[in-house]
């Protein structure tokens, strides 16, 4: 018996690998993972920042793979991965997973514990933010560490990643910065009263984000970035409304990126040549700083016509003020027939044309 791990990408239900749904096909349970990521059917492109339509991922995917799919969330997973396991020791099950199963540290230990238990596990990986973020013109060699960014609370606004940020910014290094999901947590006051009634879904947005880390910037204030710097945010990346849009970090809070998932990139402060001319593709002001970057290339090349034209009349005028010099005839100078001796006999290859004083030549014999 199999226990699968099968990425199923960053779009809708169609963009599990050939391999990964044949995978299904063989198994009497499917689990899917319901907290590191969402389906794109669950979220609402139209309905803002924010947003999500649970469940409408789960039905499309029971749809395709004609089989029922079980939600796994945070407590399941890692409360419970013992019942997963031990189904796996009796029959196939496949765990599927948004993105490529091995992004979230929580499924290595799911892997850990069914090899512990003698269960083999097969993984079938997929497209994850991790490389898909290259999308944006930004080489993933220059990228430095990941870090994640939390909600932050009334009493609790933690600032751990930014050590990390200061350092790919000091080594001119990119940052992706993956923004806080909760599904189906409960509040510090239902915990405390062991309470079972769970918070609605939250996403972080990419304003949160840019709100959240120039406030940790403007408490520590050691340049890991500032509001000038440059970044990329990106949303539902994969998905037919995926949106990726740059500009400094002032500039994005101003942007309005739909519905969850939300990443944000901050770039390394130096550039190559490539990614600069990507961030220019991506901007938010893409049309007006076209039309500001067209007009500099007109007048440029205005003034390099002007510069060239006035050379060529400063030429004609150094020709016109230099004296004329004399004409030199190009008729080449003729030369005195010369009469040979018909008693001579004309030896081959000699030229009596040198013979200027029409002397007669001597016979040879």
């Amino acid at each position: 018996m199999v226990l699968y791990l099968i990425g199923l990408g960053l779009g809708d239900e169609k963009d599990i690998t050939l391999k990964g749904l044949e995978a299904i096909q063989r198994c009497a349970l499917v689990f899917l993972e319901h907290y590191t990521a969402v389906l794109a059917a669950d979220t609402d492109p139209n309905a803002g920042e924010g947003a999500c339509t649970e469940g409408a991922g789960k039905r499309r995917l029971e749809a395709l793979y004609g089989k029922p799919v079980v939600v796994a969330d945070r407590e399941m997973v890692e409360s419970q991965a013992e019942m997963i396991i031990g189904r796996a020791k009796e029959e196939n099950v496949a765990f599927l997973v948004v993105g490529d199963p091995f992004a979230a540290t929580t499924h290595h230990d799911l892997l850990l514990r069914a090899a512990e238990e003698g269960v083999r596990v097969e993984t079938i990986h997929n497209a994850s933010i991790m490389n898909a973020v290259a999308q944006t013109g930004l080489q993933l060699y220059q990228f430095g560490q990941t870090v994640s960014l939390c909600f932050f609370r009334d009493n609790w606004r933690p600032d751990s990643f930014y050590p990390k940020v200061l350092v790919n910014t000091q080594a001119n290094f990119h940052t992706l910065c993956l923004l806080d999901i909760k599904v189906k947590e409960q509040s510090f006051e239902n915990l405390a009263k062991g309470v079972k009634v769970y918070e609605p879904p939250r996403y972080m947005s990419i304003r949160t984000a840019i709100e959240q880390l120039l406030e940790v910037e403007e408490k520590r204030q050691e340049k890991a970035y500032t509001r000038d710097t440059k970044a990329f945010g990106v949303a539902r990346l994969g998905q037919a409304s995926q949106q990726i849009v740059s500009g400094t970090l002032a500039e994005l809070l101003d942007v309005d990126f739909g519905a969850p998932l939300h990443s944000l990139v901050l770039a390394a402060p130096e550039l190559h040549e490539l990614e600069l001319a990507m961030f220019e593709y991506w901007h938010w002001d893409k049309v007006a700083r076209g039309a500001k970057r067209k007009a500099e290339r007109v007048q440029r090349e205005a003034r390099e016509a002007a510069e060239l034209a006035e050379r060529l009349e400063k030429m004609k005028a150094e020709d016109a003020a230099r004296p004329a010099a004399a004409p030199r005839s190009t008729v080449p100078k003729a030369k005195a027939p010369v009469k040979a001796s018909a008693s001579a006999p004309v030896v081959a290859g000699k030229d009596d044309s040198d013979d200027d004083d029409g002397a007669v030549m001597e016979p040879l014999f």
